[in-house]
């Protein structure tokens, strides 16, 4: 059976489109640059330990970190420090964008402007990390361009350009790549499928050698359980759970949901645990590869004033070349998808944020609150959702990365990338769209701020109403 693979089918339309996203963001109100804030009386969500939320707080941040949380009576507020009103707001830690993809150019850069524009549409959206999916050598400057503040966008952890069955038609092929990526600096190797088990496993001790993790599709001729065994770190799609959980290589997407087994499904969300891998489930984009949306419905969703009409046709070709199931068979294998992450939940297996943005109809920034309301409908409770984003992210940078990791939550010698809300998305993800601001690495970015740049955005193209 030949399930829809968003890269290994989609990506180069993908790509092309993605270059027609606007270009040269310019807005007016506070941007300020980092130095010595305080948050006063906010209630913290600090994504740690029990609580859920402390109230009466006051959240002192100095250049890029967190200094002090603490009550209103304790933490004394500096001279000269920017005070910004919490009253009756919360303050949260920003969100990430796991599985997230940067123009790869094979020379240079992508044209002036793409680059700041989408890294806007980002932390517009609260979200203050990124990783990147397929990387290329200009995002080894971009990622240092990025943390240096030269230009405004998330934290940016780069893969290297990905091994998969063309670039690595041998052991040899993904060795060299491996060490070339190691040497190079990206963050993590990406994997695409198509790659032979005899590859794989050659690739699998020369990660250990460099100290280059590995992530991403499973190809079918290594299968989801001799991955983990092996190591990978992000099982990105949830690639390959449902056709092991149905005992092998069902021949239909009817013959793979009538196979699944629920013992089976338990034992892999174990294992994955065991493993120590993360997931990163992509609902949404799933969705909408099977055509859970029409094209039509898509395409006049409000995130699409900030696209190109040409992008919204690249979109719409892209869709009417996918696959698609009858409804019954759709909702039977969708439902199977929520029913694997809910699982996977159930046994504390460590999830990821993401959504493959720019693919099918994913907007950056604005698809990953798609996401999150795909992994509500799956029966994700509200606090595991943001903990993907948040506490498990700078978790991954840490253990996985061996980077820093010091963010995520909201705590004293915490990086200082943070979303100020009007109300606790605790009780409702949706009030995660009612920012106050956000602050990036220190860089406090008010709502007049954000909403003028999107304005500027959606000046350009005709409305999608």
């Amino acid at each position: 059976m030949s399930l829809p693979r968003p890269h290994h089918r989609l990506l180069p339309a993908t790509l092309a489109v993605l270059l027609l996203l606007p270009l040269g963001v310019r807005a007016q109100g506070a941007d300020t640059p980092p130095g010595v804030f305080a948050f006063v009386n906010v209630s913290v969500l600090p994504m740690e330990g029990a609580t859920e939320v402390l109230e009466n707080q006051t959240v002192l941040v100095r250049d890029d970190r967190i200094v002090a949380v603490g009550s209103v009576a304790s933490v004394a507020v500096p001279e000269g420090a920017t005070v910004i009103d919490g009253e009756g707001r919360y303050l949260m830690p920003g969100l990430a964008e796991m599985h997230a993809h940067v123009p790869p150019v094979a020379q240079g850069r992508p044209q002036e402007g793409v680059l700041e524009d989408i890294m806007f549409l980002y932390v517009a959206n609260g979200i203050t990390t990124i990783r990147g999916m397929l990387g290329s050598p200009y995002q080894i400057d971009l990622r240092d361009e990025l943390l240096a503040h030269e230009m405004l966008g998330p934290a940016f952890y780069a893969a290297a350009p990905s091994i998969n069955g063309n670039s690595a038609p041998s052991p040899e092929a993904a060795e060299a790549m491996m060490r070339a990526a190691a040497e190079v600096g990206y963050d993590l190797m990406k994997i695409h499928p198509g790659v032979s088990r005899e590859t794989w496993d050659r690739m699998v001790v020369v990660a250990g050698e460099v100290g280059l993790t590995f992530a991403g599709h499973v190809p079918a001729d290594v299968g989801l359980v001799h991955a983990l065994e092996t190591g990978i770190s992000t099982v990105d799609h949830m690639d390959g759970y449902l056709e092991a959980a149905a005992g092998g290589t069902p021949a239909s997407v009817d013959e793979l949901v009538a196979g699944l087994n629920e013992r089976r499904m338990r034992r892999l969300a174990r294992l994955t645990r065991e493993r120590g891998a993360y997931v990163v489930p992509t609902q949404y984009l799933w969705a909408n590869l099977y055509g859970a949306r029409d094209a039509d419905t898509a395409l006049r969703l409000p995130e699409m004033n900030y696209v190109s009409p040409q992008q919204r046709q690249g979109w719409r070709n892209q869709a009417a070349g996918t696959p698609r199931l009858e409804p019954a068979t759709r909702e039977a294998f969708l439902q199977a998808r929520d029913r694997m992450l809910r699982i996977l939940a159930e046994e504390d297996v460590l999830l990821l944020m993401g959504t493959d943005s720019p693919q099918l109809f994913n907007v950056p920034g604005f698809a990953l609150h798609r996401e999150l309301d795909a992994m509500s409908a799956a029966g994700l409770d509200n606090r595991t959702i943001l903990v993907s984003g948040t506490r498990n992210v700078g978790r991954y940078v840490g253990e996985v990365l061996g980077q820093d990791g010091s963010f995520g939550t909201v705590a004293a010698g915490q990086r200082a990338d943070l979303v100020l809300l009007e109300a606790n998305p605790l009780e409702d993800l949706g009030h995660l769209t009612e920012r106050a601001g956000v602050m990036v690495r220190g860089r406090w970015l008010d709502r007049e701020f954000l909403e003028a740049g999107l304005r500027a955005i959606a000046a350009k193209y005709p409305s999608v109403s």
